[in-house]
């Protein structure tokens, strides 16, 4: 994940630079508003992806040294059902929809997006590692 955050660190890079010399030479706000969100999309990717690095270490990617035989096994946990994404699609609709008819629309939005994110970020927070890769490889418990 080093070479991935690394990447989306350059593109972040970019897009301020594009952002500061786009909104210094032309002083128009769309433009410069667009440029600056692509610039936090891609910190948040990056970051996101440092933190994984920080957390999980070097991948057998990240390695020179490293074989082919080395990425075998699970790749990761995947859970099988979950509510939330549904959730955070009908926040982000609602949300979308109230920029467009209204406030109230926009902050209920808002709110059911926020609680979508909380729940896809905290559902599994307590699982045991070990005991979900076990099940996942099709053993039974």
């Amino acid at each position: 994940m080093r070479t991935e955050s690394r990447l989306f660190a350059g593109v972040a890079v970019f897009f301020l630079v594009t952002a500061v010399g786009y909104g210094w030479r032309s002083r128009e706000p769309a433009g410069t508003a667009v440029l600056a969100l692509a610039f936090l999309m891609a910190a948040l990717v990056a970051f996101f992806l440092y933190t994984q690095y920080r957390k999980r270490g070097l991948r057998a990617q990240d390695r020179k040294d490293a074989e082919v035989v080395d990425t075998s096994g699970p790749l990761d946990f995947f859970p099988p059902h979950s509510p939330w994404p549904v959730v955070t699609a009908l926040g982000s609709v609602l949300l979308a929809l109230g920029i467009v008819y209204g406030l109230w629309l926009a902050l209920l939005g808002l709110g059911v997006l926020a609680l979508g994110v909380f729940g896809l970020v905290f559902q599994y927070a307590g699982r045991d590692p070990q005991r979900s890769n076990s099940s996942s490889r099709g053993g039974r418990s």
